[in-house]
């Protein structure tokens, strides 16, 4: 014990005791609160290496509660990935909307622009999977292998819904890049990009986090736009 809490400790046992005075209560978490504890937790111990299974047991002893409290706001552990994928989809999503504005096609819009647009997307994601790697090891399904299989589904649509953003992006009016099949490309610019984004996070989570998604990103979607 350093001099600093020795001392600190000295003061609290020789405080005299005033009888009238309240006796502290334990703070109750607000509702809700709680849950987003969980929550966080449960998404900071995923950043740990080797992490991608966690017990609710380990869950519990690393917020010193017992498994009977998280079930009281999770029915089960499916339940609380299902709470990090509401949180993943909201995040992307909200900020895919901003990024592509309006849903209506852009009858101006070039494919230089869609290309930039695209790549402002996967950009986003990648930078959202950057700040937030316990989400990462969700993303791609490492921490769900031993959970129900809907949740690999979810995931799976998410990325289905980036792709189908990305062709939204670089699809153009027909004949406005000088294309015949300005569909067919859109799709193939979009699986492109998709791989990389997927390969990206991937390396992310292999690598215990260590390559980060977003090295040299500028050059790398530069060369994919060509």
């Amino acid at each position: 014990m350093s001099d600093q809490e020795s001392s600190f400790a000295a003061d609290v046992i020789e405080a005299p005791v005033d009888d009238a005075a309240p006796v502290p209560t334990r703070k109750r978490p607000k509702p809700g609160e709680r849950r987003i504890q969980i929550l966080q937790t449960l998404a900071a111990m995923l950043e740990q290496p080797g992490a991608d299974r966690i017990t609710t047991a380990a869950l519990a002893a690393q917020m010193s509660i017992s498994e009977a409290a998280l079930y009281r706001h999770f029915a089960s552990k499916a339940q609380m990935y299902e709470g990090l994928i509401d949180f993943i989809e909201q995040s992307v999503f909200t900020l895919a909307v901003q990024i592509t504005g309006r849903e209506v096609p852009d009858p101006a819009k070039t494919v230089e622009q869609g290309i930039a647009q695209a790549q402002r997307v996967v950009s986003m994601v990648l930078q959202f999977g950057e700040r937030n790697p316990g989400m990462v090891r969700v993303m791609m399904g490492d921490a769900l292998q031993s959970e129900h299989p809907r949740l690999q589904q979810r995931m799976q649509q998410f990325f289905e819904r980036i792709e189908t953003t990305l062709r939204q992006c670089l699809r153009t009016v027909p004949g406005a890049d000088g294309s015949a099949t300005p569909t067919v490309d859109a799709n193939v610019r979009a699986s492109v990009y998709m791989s990389f984004l997927i390969g990206r996070l991937q390396r992310f989570a292999r690598s215990d986090f260590r390559k980060l998604p977003t090295e040299q990103i500028d050059a790398c979607l530069g060369l994919m736009a060509h």
